[in-house]
């Protein structure tokens, strides 16, 4: 686990000085960063720009969990992997790329489709979860793990030019989860991105929106936005804020006290 006591090398405080400059975060803040475990589930489209700039920032330890390979397809929005890499589990072709980018980061790579036991065992080990999944059934399953251990989650989707983000975090007592905005048993979808298409560079805003709130929630800054869905339409790059509430009968997250 990262130490959050040990100090930075100076190589490290020049890496990080632009962060080091910022009132909101400073020395103190930077160590929080160094200290922290952050969960990635999908290293698609989203998990890829959010897992590059946690990684640039300084997250001390990435886990990083996908079953999938890279394809050919991939590459024109995922942006952590490489043509060398097709063929190659995206959690190893991700590894490469950000140890790259940062070499004194823990990264934690999870070849498997995380359920049940593996999944509540990963959420267990991070402080701050990113759901950057492209499927209904693993974003109700993070979530419920996540208010089952009490780890704040971000969540991020995107198809054609829409792409929408929320926060959710079961540490705070107003904080409404995934299931109060997406019934589990509906028929919601945003579609599969070999349907429907994708534009490549949302995928970027959104992974980067839920890798900035995970360093907003890593450094305890004001302004998350709980209770709120943001949606993005790009094609007139509108931003609409949608307030959403606490269900008092939801399944998962209305037995909190």
């Amino acid at each position: 686990m990262p130490n959050p006591d040990r100090d930075f090398s100076d190589e490290e405080l020049l890496r990080y000085s632009r962060h080091i400059l910022l009132d909101e975060i400073g020395i103190e803040g930077q160590r929080k960063l160094a200290a922290a475990s952050v969960l990635i589930v999908g290293l698609g489209g989203l998990g890829s720009p959010a897992a590059m700039y946690l990684a640039s920032a300084g997250i001390g330890r990435l886990l990083l969990a996908d079953a999938d390979t890279v394809e050919l397809t991939n590459l024109q929005r995922q942006i952590v992997h490489r043509q060398g890499s097709l063929g190659l589990a995206k959690v190893f072709s991700a590894q490469a790329t950000l140890v790259g980018i940062n070499p004194d980061i823990a990264i934690v790579p999870i070849s498997e489709r995380l359920q049940g036991e593996s999944l509540m065992a990963a959420i267990g080990q991070a402080d701050v979860v990113l759901d950057c999944s492209d499927n209904f059934p693993t974003r109700h399953a993070v979530n419920r793990a996540c208010f089952t251990l009490g780890k704040p989650l971000v969540s991020g989707a995107a198809v054609r030019f829409d792409g929408q983000f929320a926060v959710f975090d079961p540490r705070q007592k107003q904080s409404p989860c995934y299931r109060c905005l997406f019934d589990e048993d509906g028929e919601a979808s945003d579609g599969p991105c070999a349907t429907f298409g994708v534009f490549a560079p949302l995928v970027g805003i959104i992974g980067a929106m839920q890798a900035a709130e995970a360093m907003k929630i890593l450094l305890d800054m004001p302004g998350v936005p709980l209770g709120k869905l943001m949606v993005l339409d790009l094609r007139t790059h509108e931003w609409r804020s949608l307030r959403f509430k606490r269900d008092p009968a939801c399944p998962v997250c209305s037995a909190r006290n």
